[in-house]
């Protein structure tokens, strides 16, 4: 039986830190009861529950080693291809646990059919096609599914288009991310169904009435602000204000926040050779954090962010929380986080699911 105990740790337990405690694992899992195996003294150290990156793009094994070594135990895939490549990376023992969405759907001329998706498989332009389109993706492993949302007229998927695959996803018992880095993309996406929108608008912030949309109609934002931010700092270089376009962003976050919207860290990591702008996996989830919490979240919510909240809304009930019966996703910082958010990245140690991360 794999087995050890952390003693002498301070846990958020989604709130507030506890005062020195001791967390068992037992075969992966956080147990309850006496303390068995290994003692390892954490000092006063502040353990976390294992952070979740809300949307990432994994290529190869080393992107999810990245993500552990920074304490991302889990990371949320929100496009990839071939079929095959995330169940070849899932299952590693001591390493970031992946979920995605596979293939997403494209239109035929938008940004991600010109530069970065190359599967004709992505394109969907008839509506009648959607059913038999999220079939396929389920076929092939999709945890979600994920839908690109462009400006109107801007080459991405119709509107009819897309709430067919929205509801065929449903149909499905799948829920729907949609991609919407601008005003009038994010108007799309809401009125397509999605369940989840990802990035934020540059320049000007969401329309207020999409913002109470989102929050009356139960809908989630992981806003993705490194990335946003480097794209405002690629629009600035063109002529505008860098940031201007990102207190846009910002502002957009901050109004999701205070209308009650769920707000999940997602960084939009990604090593591909055609992306716009190459985010690092890992440590940009701590750079989200920041952002975060400069946008109006407190550290605790801040954390939430990044644990509990992307573990309800993805439907990861094993996970999220330090609390018998999880996964002994783990994450010891030095430091504490609710009085710096910046202290979260302070790694100490990683478990993933009870196995100990070695940075190789």
């Amino acid at each position: 039986m794999n087995a050890f105990a952390l003693v002498n740790a301070r846990v958020f337990d989604g709130w507030r830190l506890t005062e020195p405690t001791t967390v068992v694992v037992e075969n992966g899992l956080i147990a309850s009861g006496a303390a068995r195996g290994e003692r390892i003294d954490a000092r006063g150290a502040v353990l976390l529950p294992g952070l979740i990156d809300s949307h990432v793009h994994v290529r190869d094994a080393r992107s999810r080693e990245a993500l552990a070594r920074h304490g991302v135990t889990t990371g949320l895939d929100m496009a990839s291809w071939p079929p095959e490549l995330i169940p070849s990376l899932r299952g590693a023992t001591g390493s970031a646990d992946l979920r995605s969405a596979g293939l997403p759907a494209i239109g035929p001329d938008g940004l991600h059919a010109r530069m970065l998706v190359k599967d004709p498989e992505a394109v969907v332009t008839d509506a009648r096609k959607a059913e038999s389109w999220v079939a396929d993706r389920i076929a092939e492993g999709a945890d979600y599914v994920k839908i690109v949302m462009e400006e109107p007229g801007g080459g991405g998927l119709e509107a009819d288009v897309a709430k067919a695959i929205v509801d065929a996803a449903h149909t499905r018992g799948r829920r729907v991310v949609a991609h919407a880095a601008s005003a009038g993309a994010y108007t799309m996406a809401l009125d397509s169904g999605a369940d989840v929108i990802t990035h934020c608008p540059i320049g000007a912030p969401a329309d207020p009435a999409d913002v109470t949309r989102m929050c009356t109609e139960g809908r989630v934002a992981v806003p993705t602000l490194v990335m946003m931010k480097a794209v405002a700092r690629f629009i600035g270089a063109g002529g505008a204000g860098a940031s201007d376009g990102f207190a846009g962003g910002m502002a957009t976050v901050a109004a999701l926040h205070a209308a009650g919207v769920p707000v999940l860290a997602g960084t939009d990591a990604n090593a591909e050779p055609g992306a716009p702008f190459q985010v690092e996996h890992g440590v940009s989830l701590h750079q989200e954090l920041r952002l975060l919490v400069e946008a109006g979240l407190s550290p605790a919510e801040a954390l939430r962010a990044a644990t509990s909240l992307p573990a309800r809304h993805f439907s990861l009930a094993d996970r999220g929380s330090v609390e018998p019966g999880r996964r002994a996703d783990l994450l010891l910082v030095d430091g504490d986080p609710l009085a710096d958010i910046a202290a979260a990245g302070h790694v100490l140690r990683v478990w993933c699911a009870g196995v100990e991360h070695v940075p190789a």
